[in-house]
C-alpha cells in the first residue's frame, strides 16, 4: 500500500517526468491500493488557480482513500518526536506537515511515495519510515 505524497500530485498534474510520478503511474496501471491524507488534499487543492480547478480536483481528491492518524494525540507527538530527532541531529526539516505524513505512512505501515527531500532526511533519523 502507498501514500502519495503532494509533491508527486503535483508533478503528475504538472505533467513531469521523475521517477517519482513514473512510479505513481505504475501504480495506476497495475492498480495498486493508495491514498492520501486530510493534509495531502489539503496541500493539493491550496494549488489550484482556478475554483473550477478546485471543485473538480476536490471531487476527484475525495474518491481516494484517506488515511488518518490512529490516535489524535499521540500521532502528533510523534510527527513532533521526528522534528525534534531530526534538529537534534542537526538536520533542518523545512515542513512539520512532513513530519506528521511520515508519521501516518509508519503508522499504517504505508510506502511513502515522493519528491520532498525533508523525507529523505527523516529517513535518516526513523528508518522504519519507509519510502520511495
Amino acid at each position: 500500500m502507498y501514500l502519495i505524497d503532494t509533491s508527486i500530485w503535483i508533478d503528475y498534474f504538472r505533467k513531469k517526468e521523475n521517477s517519482g510520478v513514473k512510479f505513481f503511474v505504475k501504480i495506476l496501471e497495475q492498480k495498486w491500493p493508495y491514498g492520501i491524507t486530510g493534509l495531502i488534499y489539503q496541500e493539493i487543492l491550496q494549488g489550484v488557480s482556478s475554483q473550477k480547478d478546485f471543485e473538480q480536483l476536490s471531487m476527484y481528491l475525495e474518491t481516494q482513500k484517506f488515511y488518518h492518524p490512529k490516535d489524535p494525540i499521540i500521532s502528533y507527538q510523534a510527527a513532533a518526536q521526528k522534528y525534534f530527532l531530526c534538529r537534534k541531529k542537526g538536520i533542518t526539516i523545512r515542513s512539520t506537515v512532513d513530519c506528521f505524513i511520515a508519521q501516518i505512512a509508519i503508522e499504517h505501515n504505508l510506502c511513502l511515495v515522493h519528491n520532498d527531500r525533508d523525507y529523505s532526511l527523516i529517513k535518516k533519523v526513523c528508518p522504519e519510515l519507509n519510502c520511495l
